[in-house]
């Protein structure tokens, strides 16, 4: 079998959707499928004229194509124009759109099917379109080494600067908790927003913590396998979530994680007991969370173990591509 594997070239950092797209890519490289990876210029979600055309230039026939949702939602008229040509084209939708519901619907009831990396996304769809036919394919998890941590305990929040991931609460929460010994890094890219990441270092700088967070911006190979050696806790509270590959990379290194209720993050972490889903609509949840961990070395030891524990029930990325291939070589609806 050929895919041809479309993702948005207007996303740049190392986001969880492109760093998806990239594991299955490969994954299903390794499964004896030829994979063509190409990035799709424009403006999307709802590109020009021109960004449809090019996207639309991609879908040949005869092609199996996966498209993230990014790029998919906003050609539906492409979408059902190449399918009705006999291109099967299946849609990654990583999350729901927040706007252009209507674009959004005609390109999923179009395409051949639909892929979501949770069981949160998937009925995020369903919840707002009826989408039907969704295959669920979670995210694997590499082999890590066991993080050592570090004294005094070391706090990382490993996403890009942007507002949705809400590192200017974590600020706020460290700053609640001056009096006790600790040190963060905030670890991702700054040029996503570059006036979100701007407002994060201003917040560092008000509560006078520049030496006890670092914003490293976006890390990768060893450098970023050095913060999680020194990690004790890892906090991913952002207000939205379609999984969380963070959740499960911390788990792989034995470190535990904070997430947000109500997010696909909190499938992500499941019933490890490796951590805490927080419910934050009380703005004091999060520092009165960290005082109890920071201040009672049993929590520390028991949420350490139980991330040991989850780390060796981590699914692999050899499953989550052989779910997908599965659901492509069926025939068509």
């Amino acid at each position: 079998m050929r895919i041809r594997f479309l993702a948005p070239g207007n996303v740049r950092h190392g986001s969880g959707g492109n760093k998806y797209n990239a594991k299955l890519a490969e994954h299903l490289s390794a499964l004896g499928v030829k994979v063509e990876t190409v990035r799709v210029d424009g403006g999307w979600p709802v590109g020009s004229p021109a960004d449809r055309q090019r996207f639309a230039d991609m879908l040949d026939v005869g092609t199996t194509v996966i498209a993230d949702g990014l790029v998919a939602s906003g050609a539906p008229e492409e979408i059902a124009g190449a399918v009705n040509a006999g291109t099967q084209v299946w849609i990654l939708s990583h999350m729901a759109l927040a706007d252009h519901h209507h674009l959004e619907a005609k390109a999923l009831a179009a395409a051949t099917g639909i892929i979501c990396p949770s069981a949160h996304a998937a009925a995020e769809l369903e919840a707002k379109h009826g989408a039907p036919h969704i295959v669920i394919a979670k995210p694997g998890a590499d082999k890590a080494s066991i993080a050592k941590g570090s004294q005094p305990p070391r706090i990382v929040a490993v996403a890009a600067l942007l507002p949705n991931k809400c590192q200017t609460l974590l600020v706020e929460a460290l700053s609640r908790v001056q009096d006790l010994a600790w040190t963060a890094a905030l670890i991702g890219s700054q040029d996503a927003d570059p006036s979100y990441a701007a407002g994060v270092r201003a917040a560092v700088g008000h509560h006078g913590l520049e030496n006890r967070i670092s914003v490293t911006g976006e890390l990768s190979g060893d450098a970023l396998d050095e913060q999680w050696h020194r990690a004790d806790l890892s906090v991913l509270i952002s207000r939205s979530e379609s999984f969380g590959m963070v959740v499960t990379e911390s788990l792989a290194h034995g470190v535990p994680v904070l997430v947000r209720k109500g997010t696909g993050a909190v499938e992500a972490l499941g019933d490890t007991g490796a951590g805490a889903a927080l419910d934050l609509s009380d703005p004091n949840t999060l520092s009165e969370t960290l005082r109890h961990w920071l201040t009672d070395p049993a929590q520390q030891q028991a949420w350490h173990n139980n991330a040991l524990q989850a780390r060796e029930r981590l699914q692999n990325w050899d499953t989550a591509a052989a779910t997908v291939l599965e659901a492509l070589e069926r025939p068509p609806r």
